[in-house]
């Protein structure tokens, strides 16, 4: 005899079995059919047959005391209803409530990322997996309010939609074009390639940021300068001359750089000293898109309009600080700083 199936015309393979499939079973094992069998009457897979069984099978006792394996169908349902009961989404915000804290404190007072909390934390050897949450997670945790933080707090969580890249002709080209460059450069395989810009406060009669960005370890130096002068940044970037020394060709081997005024005495400047000089393209700021990235940081610590002559030069050093103690995906979650002496170590 042929039984009817799920009260369907056709077979539904992701549909449980029910308790009156289970008795069917126990009435088709009583008459010593086969799993495959079974499974054609059910329109089961044999598998699936296979593992009800072992399932719903328990050890039974005769009156001689000894033993016997029989399936019931009220078995196999109880253990399927508990195996339920325990499945699905487990909210874990109770057991990883140290990771949790922890969290919010860097994210609120240190300014990371979910991502950079998460993948910081693997990297330690102090927290284990079971003890804190993936990054999707942490996110959804924010967005349910279900911690101190809230998306207000998240620095752009709103993914920008990305502009179309094309390249002006240079009106003024202060040196060698980006064209020019190395592939070896673009690649960031090697050490001491870096981007230089400036950070504006007021537009007018104000202090600047000279900032450079190391394009493989994305260490970031910030020197204050007095103006959006020529010399202003031929005074900044001899202060960073004097600080490295003679080693200052083994760690800058090329600068890149915009067609800004300020910049027009690159080359002459930094020729001598054994590093090259490239301009990017008008209106290309993404070919120096690790030094924009970074300016974006400072700029959560100094909005735009903010004076920067009012800024104390230990604010700015905490800034910097804070840059290069960041922990990074790109680079495995290692801070650019770890990374930047890392490469030093190996010119020493």
């Amino acid at each position: 005899m042929t039984v009817p199936l799920n009260l369907t015309t056709s077979a539904r393979s992701f549909k449980h079995l029910n308790l009156i499939e289970r008795g069917m079973i126990f009435a088709l094992l009583k008459e010593k059919r086969s799993i495959r069998y079974i499974a054609r009457q059910l329109n089961r897979n044999p598998a699936t047959i296979s593992r009800e069984i072992k399932r719903g099978t328990t050890t039974q006792l005769r009156s001689n005391l000894t033993t016997y394996e029989q399936y019931f169908p009220e078995s196999g349902q109880a253990v399927y209803d508990k195996r339920r009961a325990s499945s699905g989404f487990q909210c874990k915000i109770y057991q990883v409530e140290p990771f949790l804290k922890f969290a919010e404190h860097q994210i609120l007072h240190k300014k990371w990322s979910p991502d950079a909390v998460v993948g910081f934390c693997r990297s330690q050897a102090k927290w284990q997996r079971q003890e804190m949450v993936c990054t999707k997670t942490l996110y959804s945790y924010i967005a349910r309010n279900l911690l101190k933080v809230r998306n207000l707090d998240l620095h752009l969580k709103v993914r920008l939609k990305p502009k179309k890249k094309y390249f002006r002709q240079h009106k003024r080209l202060l040196g060698q074009s980006i064209e020019q460059r190395p592939e070896s450069v673009q690649t960031r395989q090697e050490f001491g390639h870096w981007e230089i810009d400036t950070v504006i406060g007021k537009r007018s009669n104000d202090s600047l940021l000279l900032t450079l960005t190391e394009r493989k370890t994305r260490q970031e130096f910030i020197i204050p300068i007095l103006s959006k002068e020529a010399s202003s940044v031929k005074s900044g970037l001899k202060k960073l001359k004097v600080f490295f020394g003679a080693n200052f060709s083994r760690i800058f081997h090329s600068i890149t750089a915009d067609n800004g005024t300020e910049f027009a005495e690159l080359t002459s400047l930094l020729q001598p000293w054994g590093c090259d000089v490239f301009f990017s393209h008008p209106y290309s700021s993404w070919e120096r898109g690790t030094n924009e990235r970074h300016n974006g940081l400072i700029r959560r610590f100094i909005p735009k309009g903010t004076p920067i002559s009012k800024v104390a030069p230990a604010t700015i050093r905490r800034i910097q600080n804070w840059c290069n103690q960041l922990p990074r995906k790109i680079l495995g979650y290692r801070t650019p700083q770890e990374c930047f002496d890392y490469e030093i170590s190996k010119i020493a």
